[in-house]
């Protein structure tokens, strides 16, 4: 038996539906099932029960010798949020509770970190613990994730297996409920079609141009078989890097998107918010040597092949995935 929490979401849902692909039916989702507007990403799932996301912690507690494998993708994503309170709640101390049930009844634990806990990338993007204690977080999102990630090395009792992975930019379907926070070629999709143009953030940086703002964009479905390759493989435990370990423009996104839709290129800048300016990263890029070195080699999607496959077969289709 296997659990995924945030199951209803972005990249649970997809990761439900791999599962699915490869024989995996007997399934326990997990999240806040009131939140209706996202039913369409279960459509077509095989699973065997829904719980609560409030009731979660207790149920596993008390039935964890029946469980295989906990993948906890579930979390408040939104990095414009500032309210710790909320983040202590739903990322971190619920977090915690699923690691010491984990701990004690032996069952594997995959959770989602961020890249968001790298900050400004001051001190790189390597993946390395040594240098957990020392990022600075840009937002209270990212510093719930390092908490966590803090806490969970230092832990004396484990999971027999755990991967805390550091998702960098994902884009995919099933993403559509998830408005101001979902990816860039979301927005730009719905843009281009109803505009005919896309208008980017300008750069407030004098050593980046308009566009030129560098980001390690990585398509759901890869992350979905990482996942699942973690799970057969059982590397050795700790944090890994989860993008494709290349940064591109957000130049290069948008003519993407502009060339899936076939529309001519039309793109114009526009300020960054206040509110995220101070705090907005303009360079990220995976260091993906764990990962790899642990026996990963599969080639990850290239932004180019993403983009086209998400415009053309779901955004264009209205599909799921």
């Amino acid at each position: 038996m296997i659990v995924i929490t945030g199951a209803l979401g972005f990249i649970g849902s997809v990761v439900v539906g791999a599962l699915n692909q490869n024989g995996m039916e007997n399934l326990i989702l997990v999240d806040d099932f009131t939140k209706t507007f996202k039913n369409k990403n279960l459509v077509d799932k095989k699973f065997t029960l829904k719980l609560e996301r409030d009731i979660f912690p207790e149920w596993l507690s008390e039935n964890g010798k029946q469980v295989d494998l906990v993948i906890h993708i579930g979390a408040r994503t939104d990095t414009t949020e500032f309210d710790v309170a909320i983040f202590d709640k739903l990322n971190l101390n619920y977090t915690k509770s699923l690691w010491d049930a984990c701990s004690r009844h032996q069952i594997p634990f995959i959770y989602a970190s961020s890249a968001a806990t790298y900050g400004d990338g001051a001190l790189g993007y390597s993946d390395s613990h040594e240098i957990v204690n020392k990022l600075v977080p840009l937002n209270p999102y990212g510093e719930s994730k390092n908490n966590f990630d803090k806490w969970a090395i230092a832990q004396p009792q484990q999971p027999p297996y755990w991967y805390g992975l550091k998702f960098f930019n994902v884009y995919g379907p099933n993403e559509y409920h998830k408005a101001r926070m979902a990816s860039v070629i979301f927005h730009a999709f719905n843009q281009i079609t109803a505009t005919k143009g896309m208008k980017l953030f300008r750069s407030h940086r004098p050593d980046f141009d308009d566009g030129e703002q560098l980001r390690d964009f990585i398509y759901v479905k890869d992350v979905a078989q990482v996942i699942l390759w973690l799970a057969e493989k059982k590397p050795q435990s700790g944090l890994y890097n989860l993008g494709t370990g290349l940064a591109r423009s957000f130049l290069d996104l948008a003519r993407g998107v502009f060339r899936a839709l076939d529309v001519p290129e039309n793109i114009t800048f526009i300020d960054t918010p206040l509110d995220i300016r101070d705090k907005y990263q303009y360079f990220t890029q995976a260091d993906m040597t764990k990962l790899q070195l642990a026996g990963f080699t599969h080639p990850f999607t290239s932004l180019e092949d993403g983009v086209a496959d998400y415009v053309t077969n779901f955004l264009l289709q209205n599909n799921y995935l």
